[in-house]
């Protein structure tokens, strides 16, 4: 029993290391957060940045989350591009992908929102984030809320999971 129980504190100490991959020293990290901070960089470079970090987590994590370090960067320096110039389609479009794939359904929903028009591969992720966020308000009993997403998401591109909870409205 000893020998699992150390067996199992190490694979969990292994688990908890490979969630962040930054292996420099506390001075390298703090010279690196300096010159790579969001609101620090333009509009471009956070761009630039944000889909450099989005590869990077795509091999690191199988999962996309925002809470996972690399994901975190690519979603803050997507966010910073589109706030820095409020005009550029693709860079609030590129925020709008990484909420959704980040899985933050009520940000995607929004900026999918904003964006006015979209492309059809747009509107397949814009309806995604509505049935997620349909499907949670179902959950919890607000089906004003379920509903209004579902037409929405209709709207947008309709889809099974769509009429699945449009069915149980």
């Amino acid at each position: 029993m000893k020998k699992i129980l150390m067996l199992t504190a190490f694979t969990l100490a292994g688990l908890a290391g490979a969630q962040d991959t930054n292996t420099t020293t506390t001075t390298e990290t703090t010279t690196t957060t300096v010159m790579d901070s969001p609101a620090a960089m333009n509009a471009a470079d956070n761009y630039a940045k944000a889909q450099e970090y989005a590869v990077q987590a795509d091999v690191a994590y199988p999962i996309p989350f925002y809470d996972r370090t690399l994901w975190k960067a690519a979603v803050d320096h997507a966010y910073f591009a589109a706030a820095k110039e409020t005009s550029n389609r693709d860079y609030n479009a590129y925020l709008a992908q990484l909420y959704t794939k980040t899985q933050w359904w009520i940000n995607a929903y929004n900026a999918w929102n904003r964006l006015g028009d979209l492309n059809d591969n747009e509107k397949q992720w814009a309806s995604l984030s509505a049935a997620k966020l349909a499907y949670l308000a179902l959950q919890r009993g607000d089906k004003a809320a379920a509903a209004a997403y579902v037409a929405k998401g209709q709207s947008w591109a309709d889809s099974p999971s769509l009429q699945a909870i449009k069915k149980r409205l």
